[in-house]
């Protein structure tokens, strides 16, 4: 595992305790969701402990926080482990960020909004970029400021919150197929949502956003149905 260490004075009050645990929760979260801690991958509270430079408590509720999150699987006799990755929580989320993400470029198109279309524009330039320079990680995070702009620009809080929660819990999977080609087909894909936008046409942008996610989608099932031990099907 990544060396850490987070420093906290001692005696710990139960605030200070819940504070480490979400600061735990987070590191984890990041090396679990950008898969540098793998599915299947043994979570030792003692090990993480001293990672750390903890106790034992506060490593406890961060892994009970992300098995809340699905992250993490807490077996009382054989001990937490990064969880699979759902079958049927991926499909279902999908389905879900499909219709919702569909929904929101359809409203946006009719907008014509200058602004957003320039933002969308220099993240577009960015995303080439990035992938010039072979940097998927960089991409990744290109991609998620794409969506989240346009989540964002209809300014409707709960649904922003809804498709944000829908994307953390697809970003370990999404990760999987980062190939370089995937790379250059998501910016084609994410160009047409852009063109659809700007010609203000809502059924052009409903239609690209749909068949984006429909084709990550269908290449999440083949990497599902070639490398079955990193998910489950519960």
């Amino acid at each position: 595992m990544p060396n850490s260490t987070i420093r906290t004075r001692s005696p710990q009050t139960r605030a200070s305790r819940t504070n480490v645990g979400e600061l735990i929760a987070n590191a984890l979260r990041r090396e679990i969701v950008s898969l540098r801690l793998r599915p299947g991958e043994t979570l030792d509270k003692g090990e993480l402990a001293l990672r750390f430079g903890v106790s034992r408590y506060p490593v406890s509720e961060a892994l009970n926080q992300l098995r809340n999150e699905g992250l993490v699987d807490i077996r009382p006799q054989s001990g937490s482990c990064v969880s699979h990755i759902r079958l049927a929580d991926m499909e279902e989320d999908l389905l879900m960020r499909r219709a919702l993400e569909a929904e929101i470029v359809a409203r946006l198109a009719v907008r014509k909004d200058a602004g957003l279309l320039d933002d969308l524009h220099r993240n577009l330039r960015y995303q080439r970029t990035a992938i010039e320079a072979d940097d998927s990680d960089g991409f990744h995070e290109l991609d998620l400021a794409f969506h989240d702009a346009l989540a964002d620009a209809l300014s409707y809080p709960r649904l922003r919150g809804t498709v944000e929660k829908l994307r953390l819990s697809l970003d370990r999977a999404r990760r999987l197929v980062g190939s370089t080609r995937r790379l250059t087909a998501t910016l084609r894909e994410h160009e047409a949502i852009v063109a659809g936008l700007e010609c203000g046409d809502a059924d052009i942008a409903r239609n690209a956003m749909t068949a984006h996610i429909d084709t990550v989608t269908g290449e999440l099932r083949d990497y599902a149905a070639r490398n079955r031990e990193i998910f489950a099907n519960g």
